[in-house]
């Protein structure tokens, strides 16, 4: 099945490859993604999720798509691989990191990610807080 969703003015095409049990396999703008997803109710024709809301368990940090630092002269700028909140800012400004260390904490699709540095540098500045539900344009962190 195949959506085109808006969330706050960004597009997303959305593909549900199979659903198992209280899983779902999507595809989100070319990006994979295993969900669980409470109140699911399959059959073969059709699939519905119930009215109730209800609250979903916390899940282990799941390995985020890749963060792709984008070069802005001689810094990179840090972005959100999707939409979500800032659980967690790991690095301080003027904080030497490394490659592979964890930057902060994305609370996205009901899943806790850590988004890691791909490269060595120096925090020039942080651009969010903690609480701060962000999109995919907006810039995280700068790295010198």
């Amino acid at each position: 099945m195949n959506y085109k969703i808006k969330i706050k003015g960004a597009d997303y095409e959305v593909h549900i490859r199979k659903v198992e049990d209280t899983k779902a396999f999507l595809t989100v703008n070319n990006e994979d993604f295993e969900v669980e997803v409470e109140g699911l109710i399959v059959n073969p024709t059709r699939m519905s999720i119930s009215n109730t809301p209800k609250s979903m368990p916390k899940s282990k940090p799941a390995n985020p798509p890749a963060v792709k630092p984008v070069i802005t002269k001689s810094s990179y700028e840090v972005k959100p691989p999707l939409p979500g909140i800032i659980l967690e800012i790991n690095v301080k400004e003027g904080e030497k990191i490394k490659k592979g260390q964890v930057l902060y904490v994305l609370e996205a699709m009901k899943m806790e990610n850590n988004i890691e540095s791909d490269l060595d540098g120096i925090v020039e500045k942080i651009h969010c807080t903690k609480g701060e539900s962000v999109l995919e344009s907006n810039v995280i962190l700068t790295i010198i």
